[in-house]
């Protein structure tokens, strides 16, 4: 298991590295002089020199790329364009919010979408199987800002149940924090719900299927043991699979959703920093959660070995 690990582990430095590679290329990638941009149309030609001088436009890519680098890895992410502020600064100050969003919403979408996948197989072909694929197909059809306006005018403009925007930190207490959170969570996990209930689904009634499945029903087993307990945990793999996956939708979303429901988090300052090209905030965040996404992968090829032994040989 160790070896296995440690395998794990070094094959994620390449990776690493071509994500910083890409995030640092952000800034040669954009179209034009990007010093000349951010100047704007009213900047003297000493204004544009300083801005790129700030940047590292003038000096050679490869030694600009390795000193960028070295600075991440000692925590530096550089100076804000436009507040002059640390980048990892502004990151900890957004970064609350939109870990909260993401934690709440795969919350809420593991503990719905899992037993919903497990009972629609089971009750396959009936109206509880048609029901859960018609909510998976509507997750999966809608746009996150549909679900996110929609639940915004039934439940906080005319039920006036839920605030309509905003965060409430946890250390002001539980109920006003999830307040402000349940409506955005819910629209964020609508999509990534529906993805699970499906492959939970499918997987489920291939291994409802085999033999020991059937074995545990003649011997009297209880139909919750032989779902929860036999069939769920050799259906694990690709669930956590798609688990894994649906994180870079959940990242994504995460953008839109804090857009509509006004949460300052990582989502709002990218969105921000992008309308003002603030390319050093605009690689900071990315690579963030590039970074997160490449962990991610990797706890999910850790959990394989729980649920399969075989491969970690």
């Amino acid at each position: 298991m160790f070896a296995y690990f440690i395998r794990r582990v070094l094959a994620t430095i390449p990776v690493v590295l071509m994500v910083a590679l890409f995030v640092f290329s952000l800034l040669y990638l954009a179209p034009g002089d990007p010093a000349a941009i951010i100047a704007g149309d009213q900047a003297t030609p000493d204004d544009v020199e300083r801005i790129r001088s700030s940047l590292g436009l003038d000096r050679p890519f490869l030694v600009r790329f390795i000193e960028w680098l070295w600075n991440v890895v000692r925590g530096d992410l550089g100076v804000s364009i436009f507040t002059n502020l640390p980048v990892s600064h502004m990151i900890a100050q957004r970064i609350e919010p939109t870990l909260s969003l993401m934690c709440l919403t795969l919350f809420i979408s593991l503990s719905l979408a899992i037993p919903m996948g497990v009972i629609a197989a089971w009750k396959h072909g009936t109206l509880i199987d048609r029901a859960v694929m018609m909510v998976a197909v509507f997750g999966f059809s809608t746009p996150v800002f549909v679900v996110g306006y929609l639940l915004a005018y039934i439940f906080a403009l005319q039920l006036d149940w839920l605030p309509v925007q905003g965060f409430t930190s946890i250390s002001q207490g539980l109920w006003p924090f999830l307040r402000n959170l349940l409506l955005p969570s819910i629209a964020l996990g609508l999509i990534f719900m529906a993805l699970i209930a499906r492959i939970t689904r499918a997987t489920m009634l291939d291994v409802l299927s085999q033999d020991y499945v059937r074995t545990a029903k003649a011997k009297g087993v209880e139909q919750k043991t032989i779902l929860f307990v036999h069939a769920l945990k050799n259906a694990a793999v690709p669930i956590v699979t798609i688990v894994g996956i649906g994180f870079a939708a959940l990242i994504g979303g995460a953008v839109v959703t804090e857009s509509v429901f006004a949460i300052p988090g990582l989502g709002r300052l990218t969105v921000d920093a992008i309308l003002r090209r603030d390319y050093p905030v605009i690689q900071g965040v990315v690579l963030l959660f590039s970074f997160n996404y490449v962990l991610v992968n990797l706890a999910v090829d850790l959990l394989y070995t729980v649920f399969d032994p075989r491969i970690r040989y």
